[in-house]
């Protein structure tokens, strides 16, 4: 793709160097929409693939995508009409209770999710919801501890799509629900950060039903050529607004017909305790939302 922009192939590449530099020194920086105009989708997901790149090219594994900006209300402040979509990486993965240091993830914020692993590749046919229905093969209760590498969150939406679509790491629950017991746009969704409910919301909340925003994805993925495969986790965007977390925070979401997933944040610079899933890297992405990234 091309960007419409008048420096397109520099300002892509100098948008991709500024996010890298701040995940590597721990330190937010500017935004990129001085470089990229801030509704320019291509030059956007070109940033986000050099980032993407740098990545694998030092040896990360995707392991699935994620899905932002699900929430009407984020759209309308935005001034966008779509969600958007980053990245998972395999050592973003935390196991449910695990503690996770406090600036494993740059200026965190945490949001309940539905997450489903696919059983079939989303490559051919429709990609439409009954296809994406029976390709997954089961959801689970997630946090995602969304980050950002820009300062104060002051982003537009070409600066969280560079910025991997807030994309910093996850946590999963226990329970693996089939779709057969299990119908996402109807469960409801309590998190608590301690003892304090913090945000709630359900599964309608997320483009009206969490598997029409899969459906959303496995159409774009496969556009831009990386279709969705079995396997995969898909983090399907926030069922209720986002919180921000910092150490000492203990965050459990409760999720009808998903039971609880759960984390806590440790001090910074501490070891992570991390259960099955491993360990999450250091790295980070809507002006100051807390809705739903």
């Amino acid at each position: 793709m091309t960007s419409a922009l008048p420096h397109g192939a520099d300002a892509v590449r100098n948008a991709a160097e500024r996010l890298l530099e701040a995940a590597a020194k721990g330190r937010p920086c500017a935004p990129v929409r001085d470089l990229i105009a801030p509704d320019d989708l291509e030059a956007a997901y070109a940033v986000q693939r050099r980032t993407v790149d740098d990545r694998l090219a030092r040896g990360a594994r995707v392991v699935g995508r994620k899905i932002g900006l699900t929430s009407e209300a984020v759209q309308r402040q935005l001034k966008v009409d779509r969600p958007d979509f980053g990245v998972l990486f395999a050592d973003m993965a935390y196991a449910d209770g695990d503690v996770v240091p406090a600036d494993a993830v740059l200026q965190p914020r945490v949001e309940a999710e539905v997450a489903f692993v696919l059983g079939a590749d989303l490559a051919d046919g429709p990609l439409d919801y009954a296809q994406v229905h029976a390709a997954i093969d089961y959801a689970v209760a997630a946090l995602e501890i969304c980050g950002s590498r820009i300062a104060d969150w002051d982003i537009s939406f070409a600066d969280t799509v560079a910025d991997n679509a807030s994309a910093g790491a996850y946590v999963l629950g226990t329970v693996h629900q089939g779709l057969d017991a299990f119908t996402p746009r109807d469960a409801a969704m309590v998190m608590r950060i301690g003892d304090e409910v913090v945000s709630t919301g359900s599964g309608a909340a997320c483009l009206g039903d969490p598997i029409e925003a899969v459906a959303w994805l496995a159409r774009l993925a496969r556009e831009l050529g990386e279709p969705l495969r079995a396997g995969q986790v898909i983090l399907s965007g926030a069922l209720g607004p986002m919180r921000p977390v910092g150490a000492g925070d203990a965050v459990t979401a409760d999720i009808g017909g998903l039971g609880t997933v759960a984390v806590v944040f440790g001090p910074s610079g501490a070891p992570a305790s991390v259960g099955a899933a491993g360990p999450v890297g250091s790295v980070g992405s809507v002006g100051s939302v807390e809705e739903d990234a």
